[in-house]
């Protein structure tokens, strides 16, 4: 039998180095998130299909291309979450919470798609999504773009990414700037690639966020969607900039700039970075009020967005100054020299979690040289190495060595706690 040695192609292993740089990361988001009164909600990672034929958009490359889609035991057709804010929304519709206003939530979790893999972008990928209902306001937006730029500032990466902001307005306005967006792009349709040749009868809005430099030069002659906005639509992003500028928040207007799923209007944005590639794009959201009607419920503002927590670790790795913080380390490590009194040497760890629970403590189970011992400890950044031989057992001590001065003494256990406090606290 042939042995299976790789995981699936576009899923990634999370090894431990990895994921002390992920907890922290979680970590310092929920300590933001809380500061800001969102509360968590988590939803399953399958739906039923229809929800998200229903709400992306037929002609979107995630419902053309990207899906796991599949049949269940009974025929339904089951689709792999391809993003968060449709399993929200739904979550909200079901549970009756739309009725409770101002509904600010977040969840972190995997989604799929199948994308061709590479640095950024995987198959299996994991997001942060914050949502929040029932606020039409521009201030939500400016709230949200203050929470991702207070959490870039904890993270040391204000100078690491840039933001851009557009507006796409209302259906209406789409409507009719895709129809002068057309006639325009087919003026040139000699001079364009083959997908951006499909896509002006599918989905043309995703020619302007094309990557092909000779089409983004050809563009710069395209009409401006910012130019067919309506009065309301104006005035909202006006109103928002306006605010960001009050606040010090650096943005760039980028009138090419939209969100790969139909459902958003008006204001849409994106915190992108030079330092990864053309896998640039760190956070990305905008309002989606038309969302709710979609699905079957209420007509109810929204707006959200979504961080790629793999391309954040990405840019905390490339960027960040607190990778030192997650470093492997131990506070206590327990040695024993004589392998029948390791019940003693159990008992005693247990003691010192009970009393100095925010300490890491571990044992090593090998009864061997001490020479060898310290250096595995040294390994493991140890601070203090507790070493139990014959000799402590029957005077009822410990030997205490630090291993950040070298000093080391002998203690009796009652004494212990009190010496292990002055050291670490």
């Amino acid at each position: 039998m042939k042995s299976i040695k790789q995981s699936i192609r576009g899923c990634s292993d999370y090894l431990p180095e990895y994921m002390r740089i992920w907890r922290l990361l979680e970590r310092k988001i929920i300590k933001v998130l809380n500061s800001y009164c969102y509360n968590e909600i988590q939803f399953p990672i399958i739906e039923n299909t229809e929800l998200f034929q229903r709400t992306i958009g037929l002609s979107t490359d995630i419902l053309l291309k990207e899906m796991y889609s599949f049949k269940d035991k009974k025929n339904n057709s089951i689709t792999l979450r391809p993003e968060g804010t449709i399993g929200c929304v739904r979550a909200i519709i079901e549970n009756k919470l739309n009725s409770i206003t101002e509904n600010r939530l977040w969840y972190v979790g995997p989604m799929f798609r199948y994308e061709r893999p590479q640095k950024g972008r995987y198959r299996q990928f994991n997001q942060l999504g914050i949502e929040v209902f029932a606020i039409s306001e521009p201030e939500i937006e400016l709230e949200l773009l203050m929470i991702f730029s207070h959490l870039l500032d904890d993270l040391n990466l204000s100078d690491s990414v840039y933001l851009e902001i557009n507006s796409i307005g209302s259906k209406y306005t789409r409507r009719l700037y895709i129809k002068d967006l057309v006639i325009f792009l087919k003026k040139y349709a000699t001079e364009l690639d083959e997908d951006s040749k499909k896509r002006i009868y599918t989905n043309p809005l995703r020619i302007l966020d094309t990557k092909n430099k000779n089409i983004q030069h050809l563009l710069k002659e395209a009409p401006i969607i910012l130019d067919y906005l309506d009065e309301k639509s104006k005035i909202h992003f006006e109103t928002l900039c306006s605010l960001m500028n009050k606040f010090n928040i650096k943005y760039k207007i980028n009138t090419k700039l939209v969100r790969g799923l139909d459902y958003y209007n008006d204001t849409v944005f994106e915190w992108k970075t030079n330092v990864l590639g053309s896998q640039n794009t760190v956070c990305g959201g905008g309002r989606y009020d038309t969302l709710f009607q979609q699905i079957g419920g209420q007509s109810t503002s929204a707006v959200g967005c979504a961080i790629g927590i793999e391309r954040l670790i990405l840019l905390i790795k490339k960027e960040s100054l607190f990778l030192k913080d997650v470093s492997l380390f131990t506070d206590i490590y327990l040695f024993f020299l004589k392998k029948d009194i390791y019940f003693i040497v159990l008992k005693l760890a247990e003691n010192i979690r009970k009393v100095f629970p925010t300490l890491k403590v571990k044992i090593d189970f090998l009864v061997g040289n001490i020479s060898n011992k310290l250096r595995k400890a040294n390994k493991s950044n140890t601070t203090v190495a507790l070493i139990f031989g014959k000799k402590e057992i029957f005077t009822k001590t410990v030997l205490i060595k630090n291993l950040k001065n070298n000093v080391q003494m002998t203690v009796s256990k009652k004494e212990l706690m009190h010496h292990l406090k002055k050291i670490f606290f």
